[in-house]
């Protein structure tokens, strides 16, 4: 069953202000959501920083201290930190700021909306036109609404929206949610267009089981109240998943 998000004192941190829920805010959600997509250091919720790096700038001893902002760390020398730690900071400082791909022109949401079959929402598509096409915000970060999309080193594509609605569509999703970006494991964000309010669904791909007579809602496991929740969420440098698991 779908909850809704209440508040509470670690989620009333992060709701957007009176006059940013509001369409005629929505420049405010743009500009940082914007401002934070255009930091490599603070595009994602994590970020990755060479070992080597940090023991040179900070002391070897400096990598123990360090373990409460330690996510991860990768076979390449990598160490996976929480995007606002104080090494990502210093190590992507002189790093070039902009879009990790460049916003998508209106003619090529048109092309999305046409394969989709609906208009996505005023301010998702402002995202899209003017933050960028995906490659940022929040869990792994936005899908692209064109295909083909890589981020420098990579090795496949990034994920795109529409080919992953065809997908899910194919699999028995509604056509009307779309697909925003992927969650833990099996699970994922979509934004049903036809829902008053446009809240954001986290679902799981493994929640539901057809020959048992279930459909995909059996699948929801949280809705945050609204895109803007969610966007905000993010761009203040909350976590959109520390509200979903403190829910019950």
């Amino acid at each position: 069953m779908t909850s809704l998000v209440r508040g509470n004192s670690e989620s009333s941190r992060h709701e957007p202000p009176a006059e940013a829920s509001a369409a005629e805010g929505d420049d405010t959600l743009i500009d940082m959501p914007r401002t934070r997509a255009w930091d490599p250091a603070r595009r994602f919720d994590t970020a990755p920083v060479p070992r080597s790096w940090i023991e040179e700038h900070f002391g070897p001893e400096h990598l123990e201290r360090m373990r409460s902002q330690t996510v991860g760390s990768g076979g390449n020398g990598m160490i996976v930190l929480k995007s606002q730690a104080e090494e990502v900071a210093a190590y992507f400082a002189d790093a070039p700021r902009g879009p990790l791909f460049p916003p998508v022109t209106p003619p090529e949401v048109e092309t999305a909306e046409a394969i989709i079959g609906r208009p996505p929402p005023a301010l998702l598509r402002r995202i899209y036109t003017e933050v960028g096409d995906g490659g940022f915000g929040p869990d792994s970060g936005l899908a692209s609404l064109t295909d083909g999309r890589r981020a420098p080193g990579d090795l496949i594509d990034w994920p795109c929206s529409i080919t992953r609605h065809e997908r899910d569509c194919a699999a028995g999703l509604p056509g009307s949610w779309l697909y925003l970006a992927s969650g833990s494991c099996t699970m994922q964000w979509h934004l049903p267009l036809l829902a008053a309010g446009n809240p954001v669904l986290l679902h799981d791909t493994d929640g539901w089981v057809p020959s048992w007579g279930e459909g995909p809602h059996d699948g929801l496991r949280y809705a945050a109240a609204s895109l803007r929740q969610w966007l905000w969420t993010w761009a203040t440098g909350g976590d959109v998943w520390t509200e979903a698991l403190s829910l019950p």
